[in-house]
């Protein structure tokens, strides 16, 4: 009878002769134990250490798994952990519920979510999108802005379809200008960005994303590198605009039916505050109703 390997056991490494490419359990949980530190688990700090955080050892002690069977998932020699092994290791990463769903879907048996394919708006979004007495724009899992009114352009041009706002905040000076905070709002956005592709670490759109920023800004590498998984919710969000000086708006992101992977979102100010008065400044300044400009299946720019 074969047997089956239990918590302490490992795996066979199914012919596997070393640490395989594309490893993203690995990465995860590497990242993830190096941001823990031992006083947050009742450890001794102790000696000189080459790396921050947990030790592997230290790890696989406190989740009651062997040192051996650890190493094995980090160097993707077993991407298999059992549901016991995973919740042992979310407590000793300590883990929220959302990294501990990420965690699962990084596993190589977890089901893949279908990869979009070219985004299509549904004309109805599209006219409600034109339609808005506030700036909205759509953007895909991966920032890039497929559709924007023209309340939007009138905020910020590169509220605009075609542009990407992960590659706007890391090396756009002019974006950085009108977004105060936008060093945190990026650490949001590369959040978001995990949780949204999850498992699917091949996707080539996000490979190339990842390549191209990872190349061109530190900070990314470095949010990157920390695999941080966040959703997004409804937030305030500052802007500094050249007419008007500061003000806040709410950003807010509605899912869109028959386009799961498109989010519209809308830049509310709070009702009668100076913010709305500002913005209503900045919006009268030519931008008008009944506008929207996607992007179509071929890259163009569609009115």
């Amino acid at each position: 009878m074969q047997r089956t390997p239990t918590e302490t056991e490992p795996r066979r490494d199914r012919g596997l002769a070393g640490p395989p490419s594309g490893n993203a359990l690995g990465a995860y949980l590497r990242a993830r134990r190096e941001q823990v530190t031992p006083q947050q688990v009742g450890l001794p700090e102790g000696g000189v250490r080459r790396v921050p955080g947990l030790r592997r050892e230290e790890v696989a002690m406190l989740a009651g798994i062997s040192a051996d069977y650890y190493l094995r998932l980090e160097r993707g020699r077993d991407r298999n952990p059992s549901p016991q092994v995973i919740a042992a290791l979310a407590r000793v990463l300590r883990l929220d519920e959302t990294h501990v769903a990420h965690l699962r879907s990084l596993v190589e048996d977890a089901p893949r979510p279908p990869r979009p394919h070219h985004a299509t708006l549904p004309p109805g979004a599209l006219a409600l999108l034109g339609s808005l007495a506030q700036p909205a724009y759509v953007e895909d899992r991966y920032f890039d802005v497929v559709a924007a009114n023209d309340l939007a352009r009138a905020l910020s041009p590169h509220l605009d379809a075609g542009h990407n706002q992960l590659r706007d905040m890391f090396v756009d000076p002019e974006v950085q200008a009108l977004f105060p905070d936008w060093a945190d709002y990026s650490e949001c956005l590369v959040a978001n960005l995990r949780q949204a592709v999850g498992g699917d670490v091949d996707d080539p759109r996000l490979t190339a994303l990842v390549d191209e920023l990872t190349q061109a800004s530190g900070l990314f590498r470095r949010l990157w590198a920390r695999h941080e998984v966040r959703g997004q919710w409804g937030s305030p969000v500052r802007v500094v605009h050249p007419r008007v000086g500061e003000l806040t708006v709410n950003r807010e992101r509605l899912s869109i039916n028959g386009a799961e992977h498109l989010m519209m979102v809308v830049l509310v100010p709070d009702p009668g505050s100076e913010d709305a008065d500002k913005l209503a400044r900045v919006l009268g300044s030519g931008a008008g109703l009944g506008q929207a400009v996607l992007i179509g299946p071929d890259g163009r720019l569609e009115a």
